[in-house]
């Protein structure tokens, strides 16, 4: 283990010695501006491989003694600031990563005594002119530093959730590490900035609330701080641009967390990118699933069978693209205490599996590469019904492209058998039906539900993206109890057809209907010019 006390720029240096680098170096601002203040205590939590260890190097490069950074930051974002030269290289920064010293250890005691003395041994060495009181003292050891000096410490701590995630049933071990950094950081005149970063927001326990100091941004509420938990559009566009890469087909792959910032002028919707897929995707010209090559699905798999009521039903719908209300506020921010099944999905936000609309306070599958998490896990599970319908859904699509009606309307029959635990008393189901049914035709097209026109919505309308122009557009209108040539002419007569004017490439009608007597779907296709 190196040192834990002003580690230097390396690893700043070394993000920005990468093929891809954006510059997010706006965030020390906001951190600037709560230094030694009482909102000095920041946690931000975000999914793997969303950047959090990144932007510890980036903030110990910055504030830290040991070198000058100047020639680092002087082109970035931050050097444009009133705040930059200020606090450039001002600090003594103890950096820290939990996940090292939980995975030298066997228990938690063990872990925060190794971590005291390993701090304790770097601060003595450095500060070797002052006598200490206690030097077995951690808390000790930083007040008398600081008494000497009047230079308060910045603290980062890495993955300082990971014991929530390593120590799932251990509830004495998780309350005494958040005693220990209670006691170590709150109401200490030695920090200047606590700055803690891992998956999982601060865990309660009831009216324990060890860390209430701190102010929490996460997947579900990141504040103003939304810009830096990904890649925005515009960084993304300026990447395409640059690697000769599809904007649209990599908005379909890795677009879709939807982070809110409210303000007083109203709401702001940012539609964040995954850093980690998109910088892949660049580099190998390539569209695919990267951001969790390091594990399997098998953790989403854990958290998508478990016996919830209704949580069955509502992967299934989001499967179909639909979005579902939750409530946040129960989740206990662990990864064992689920009281419904909106816990279990406030958790998959947090792990970065859904994205949260806290406008809406709905959850959905963010985009194309999270999608294919979700087949695979379920593909491995015994959701038998819901497997085969995601594997017929590419023969469905063929039929409907081949305007083979039958085959359409028998497809769409087996599809709404399989998925039996849907309730089907109205067009919202069969929608969501219709839905799952065409689910892989979201490798070509861009879905949209409910296309607005002159006089009404479409109720489902695919649109190729531009790689895939070969395919054409398809407007779906949907019945219940009606003849299914009945849709067509209200497609017609409502102008759907207009809503697609900036479309020119071929376009099909197709009006699908369920007859609640028979039990079946008709469908009928029509092509049309543009024009028409």
């Amino acid at each position: 283990m190196g040192s834990y006390l002003n580690p230097g720029n390396k690893g700043f240096q070394e993000s920005l010695n990468s093929a891809i680098y954006v510059d997010k170096t706006g965030f020390i601002e906001k951190m600037n501006a709560v230094l030694n203040t009482r909102q000095k205590f920041i946690c931000v939590s975000r999914p793997r491989r969303f950047g959090k260890s990144m932007t510890a190097d980036m903030l110990s490069a910055y504030y830290g003694r040991s070198e000058d950074s100047a020639d680092l930051f002087d082109d970035l974002m931050i050097s444009r600031t009133e705040t930059y030269r200020k606090h450039l290289n001002q600090y003594d920064v103890v950096k820290i990563n939990m996940q090292e010293f939980l995975s030298a250890t066997h228990h938690m005691d063990e872990m925060l005594s190794m971590l005291s003395r390993y701090l304790i041994f770097d601060l003595i060495e450095y500060f070797a002119e002052i006598r200490f009181r206690d030097e077995q003292n951690l808390i000790q050891v930083m007040k008398d530093i600081f008494a000497k000096t009047k230079r308060p410490f910045v603290i980062l701590i890495d993955e300082w959730d990971c014991l929530f995630r390593e120590y799932q049933e251990d509830k004495d071990s998780q309350k005494k590490y958040l005693d220990f950094l209670r006691a170590w950081l709150k109401d200490k005149d030695y920090v200047a900035l606590a700055y803690m970063t891992g998956i999982l927001p601060i865990k309660k326990y009831g009216s324990h609330s060890a860390l209430n100091m701190f102010t929490e941004y996460s997947m579900t509420d990141s504040g103003d701080l939304a810009e830096y938990f990904g890649f925005t559009e515009i960084e993304v566009r300026e990447l395409c641009a640059r690697y000769e890469m599809s904007f649209e087909e990599t908005k379909a792959w890795y677009d879709g967390y939807r982070l809110v910032t409210h303000t007083k002028d109203g709401d702001l919707c940012r539609y964040m990118y995954n850093p980690k897929s998109v910088v892949e995707a660049m580099l190998r010209h390539k569209f695919g699933t990267y951001w969790n090559r390091t594990e399997t699905y098998e953790a989403l798999k854990i958290y998508i069978q478990m016996d919830m009521d209704g949580l069955k039903d509502a992967v299934v719908r989001m499967l179909a693209r639909e979005e579902i209300q939750i409530n946040t506020g129960t989740f206990e921010n662990d990864m064992t205490t689920f009281a419904s099944k909106d816990d279990v999905l406030t958790l998959l936000v947090h792990l970065g599996y859904l994205t949260y609309d806290s406008r809406e306070e709905a959850v959905a599958i963010p985009n194309k590469e999270v999608s294919q998490e979700y087949v695979n896990a379920i593909s491995t599970m015994d959701w038998r019904e819901v497997i085969r319908s995601v594997e017929a859904s590419r023969k469905l699509l063929e039929s409907l492209l081949e305007m083979d009606s039958e085959a359409v309307a028998e497809g769409i029959d087996r599809a709404h058998k399989e998925i039996s635990i849907l309730k089907y008393n109205d067009e919202n189901s069969l929608s969501c039906t219709i839905n799952l049914a065409f689910c892989f035709a979201r490798e070509y097209y861009t879905i949209i539900r409910e296309l607005p026109s002159g006089r009404g919505f479409a109720d489902i309308c695919l649109i190729p993206r531009k790689v895939h122009m070969d395919k054409p557009a398809v407007v779906i209108e949907l019945k219940w109890d009606k003849a299914a040539a009945g849709a067509i002419a209200e497609i017609k007569d409502k102008n759907y057809v207009d809503a697609l004017k900036d479309y020119e490439g071929s376009l099909l009608l197709a009006g699908i209907s369920y007859d609640r007597k028979t039990k079946t779907h008709s469908c009928v296709i029509e092509a049309v010019e543009k024009g028409r």
